[in-house]
């Protein structure tokens, strides 16, 4: 059986479909396809991200190569990845940030999602934005593995960092420079590298 393409399989699933996709289902679908499309997974149902900008890809860079200085200057084991694996948030629900850091033995070579991320990160993108700062800021803290969600604004040249202290409550504060201090699990990160 052939495997179906993007646009048929997304009109299929819009009409066809009478319950949500799961995000294993989903993630099934993505290692079927030849070149799988940039999508995530919101509410059951498979959206198309869109074509980032020069300067969206440059900042989210920056941002990787600052991580993985910091996880060396640690002595952190772990691993630091950019968009690509996904997040899984709940059942229906799986979001694709721009990094992450993950802590412990390397992941199988072949796996697509990290369930227990530590750092997320999303860098701003005008059709982002909102999303960024509302359902995925929740969602991100959904997971008991996170304990920073930052937010990156090139633009802007600042970082704000949500953050989930010892009682679980989330705080947040805005940088333009000046050490980051992620902990767990133990980085610090200069503010003004994110930018360049």
């Amino acid at each position: 059986m052939a495997t179906p393409n993007y646009a048929s399989y997304i009109t299929c699933m819009n009409v066809a479909l009478r319950t949500p996709l799961t995000v294993d289902q989903y993630l099934a679908w993505a290692r079927a396809q030849s070149d799988p499309p940039r999508t995530e997974l919101i509410n059951g149902q498979i959206v198309p991200m869109s074509p980032e900008r020069v300067a969206h890809n440059r900042a989210k860079g920056k941002v990787y190569v600052s991580l993985i200085r910091a996880m060396a200057t640690a002595g952190v084991r772990g691993e630091v990845f950019t968009d690509g694996l996904t997040v899984p948030i709940d059942e229906h629900t799986a979001y694709e940030p721009d990094a992450l850091v993950y802590c412990g033995d390397p992941l199988p070579p072949d796996q697509m999602k990290v369930a227990d991320p530590i750092i997320v990160v999303e860098v701003k993108s005008p059709s982002t934005a909102h999303m960024d700062t509302s359902a995925k800021l929740v969602g991100y803290f959904k997971l008991a593995s996170v304990h920073h969600y930052l937010y990156v604004d090139p633009d802007a040249r600042r970082v704000t960092h949500h953050a989930r202290t010892a009682d679980g409550t989330i705080v947040a504060h805005t940088l333009a420079s000046g050490p980051l201090r992620l902990d767990p699990p133990g980085l610090v990160v200069e503010a003004a590298d994110l930018f360049g």
